[in-house]
């Protein structure tokens, strides 16, 4: 029960140390927010956890892919917000993402990789 507690903590901890130093600088706070330090901390309590190497590979390995798909959106997001607030761009996002995802997969699918 402690253990994961603990994870909660260091897990959130992160996201609210990045979501501070974003209030800052939102070159810090963007640089920090691209290092795939969730990844980096998913694959060591995996490791801790006792996962087999192949499962924290798989992971590492999808994530590579998962990620490609999400990268328009933080293109269309700056170019959005000011036309629609948060709350519609962010939706408008979420949609995007999902149809990247969708194609992204579809066209993977054919070189032997894939992600559904």
């Amino acid at each position: 029960m402690y253990y994961i507690i603990f994870k909660y903590l260091v897990t959130s901890g992160l996201i609210v140390l990045i979501s501070e130093l974003a209030k800052k600088s939102d070159k810090v706070g963007a640089l920090v927010a691209s290092l795939p330090l969730i990844t980096i901390l998913t694959l060591i309590w995996l490791f801790i956890e006792g996962q087999p190497d192949t499962k924290i590979s798989n992971h590492a390995y999808y994530t590579f892919w998962y990620v490609i798909p999400t990268l328009p959106m933080f293109i269309t997001f700056p170019y959005l917000l000011p036309r629609f607030g948060f709350v519609i761009t962010l939706l408008i996002s979420i949609v995007i993402t999902l149809a990247c995802f969708v194609v992204f997969a579809a066209v993977v699918k054919r070189f032997g990789i894939y992600l559904m």
